[in-house]
């Protein structure tokens, strides 16, 4: 199950993120978007985890908590657009 995490920390590593995971199960990926311009992390990550219920787990502990001074928001992702653009398809 992929997991959207909001509101992250600008400083947040991608080790940070994967240890507090990790307290509640098998964390296969973790992925925090730079932005083009600045390099600097965009405030979002996604985590990768493989057990359903463990997943779960996580959204359910870890949303609302703080992590490196910011409230976290935790839910799971939803799909990205399949046109990928910020038009809609004509």
């Amino acid at each position: 199950m992929q997991i959207f995490i909001g509101n992250l920390a600008y400083a947040t590593t991608h080790q940070g993120l994967r240890q507090a995971f990790e307290a509640y199960g098998t964390v296969e990926g973790v992925s925090i978007p730079l932005d083009w311009a600045t390099g600097g992390s965009r405030g979002f990550g996604f985590v990768e985890m493989p057990n359903a219920m463990e997943a779960a787990a996580a959204i359910a502990g870890l949303d609302g908590t703080a992590l490196e001074g910011r409230t976290l928001r935790v839910s799971e992702a939803r799909p990205r657009a399949e046109w990928g653009g910020s038009q809609p398809p004509r």
